[in-house]
């Protein structure tokens, strides 16, 4: 299909508006961020099993002189190119994507979003650069991951996830940041691919909107494809499983349903900023309880 130029795009500390601009408001938050980096999303990407690819990380141009120091440390050794910017428009991406040294202008053009806490299987790059491109852009999603707690991990089926990607002619091209994640089929067509976990998404106490989701599965046989993302997970027990089947996974649906309903309500009265507000106050709230205890 021509020649392809397959690029990873990260935000890391973008400064940003809305709900999640309260969490980086938090002491510690960056630390935190960078702690998560190093234990799930760097190993990821150094274990992919194809390395043809470009990885951008996003910094804030303010970033403190420690993580300036961290982020020049793990870009001496190649482990991404990280750009500072305070916004990052099309243009900008296109321009930082070409911006890579031997650059060559390529046929086709495939950039991937991956959240700085979040992990890859190791072949998701192989897999992803083996779809056949087109001369119409194409968001693609590889349907099922993994969602892992402190505690345990389950199989997830989510057909518009956050590990979107999108193959297109580099004329014109638009990138995976063109709309939000569940809103690309609004722009171009979209592809899913079913088959192994492809991503780990990981829940944490800083998230915003991530939780558990998904079914109870054996960490162990996710091993080979996650290594290390998944070996500090005890494999679930027959008491575990049945709890799970009984109780917590009923439990969850309740709530997924009471969620989905409320956001519909939300959106329908206020649009999307009024969804904004919403969670930007439900983020303070949470905010000030973890403050008092």
């Amino acid at each position: 299909m021509g020649s392809v130029q397959h690029v990873i795009l990260t935000r890391f500390n973008l400064p940003s508006a809305g709900n999640e601009s309260y969490v980086r408001e938090r002491e510690g938050w960056l630390k935190g961020r960078v702690a998560l980096f190093e234990r799930y999303c760097l190993p990821s990407v150094a274990a992919q099993t194809s390395r043809a690819f470009d990885w951008i990380i996003y910094f804030d141009p303010a970033s403190p002189p420690w993580l300036l120091a961290w982020i020049a440390e793990h870009a001496a050794a190649g482990d991404f190119r990280p750009i500072f910017r305070a916004q990052v428009s099309l243009a900008d991406r296109l321009e930082d994507i070409a911006a890579r040294p031997g650059f060559e202008t390529p046929a086709f053009l495939i950039t991937t979003n991956l959240d700085n806490d979040d992990g890859l299987a190791a072949d998701y790059v192989e897999r992803l650069q083996a779809v056949e491109a087109s001369d119409q852009p194409m968001a693609v999603y590889f349907a099922n991951g993994i969602i892992r707690t402190h505690q345990a991990a389950y199989f997830r089926v989510d057909r518009r996830n956050a590990f979107c990607n999108v193959i297109e002619p580099w004329e014109g091209a638009l990138t995976c940041w063109a709309a939000h994640h569940d809103k690309l089929n609004q722009v171009m067509d979209e592809r899913r691919i079913d088959g192994p976990p492809a991503w780990l998404q990981v829940v944490h106490d800083t998230n915003v909107s991530n939780r558990a989701r998904g079914r109870l599965i054996s960490p162990r046989r996710h091993a080979e494809r996650f290594g290390r993302l998944l070996d500090d997970l005890a494999e679930p027990s027959s008491t575990d499983y049945m709890g799970e089947y009984l109780l917590h996974a009923p439990q969850r649906a309740i709530r997924e349903a009471a969620r989905a309903g409320t956001k519909r309500l939300v959106y329908a009265v206020g649009g999307a900023d009024g969804a904004d507000r919403v969670k930007a106050a439900w983020t303070r709230l949470r905010r000030g309880h973890h403050t008092r205890h």
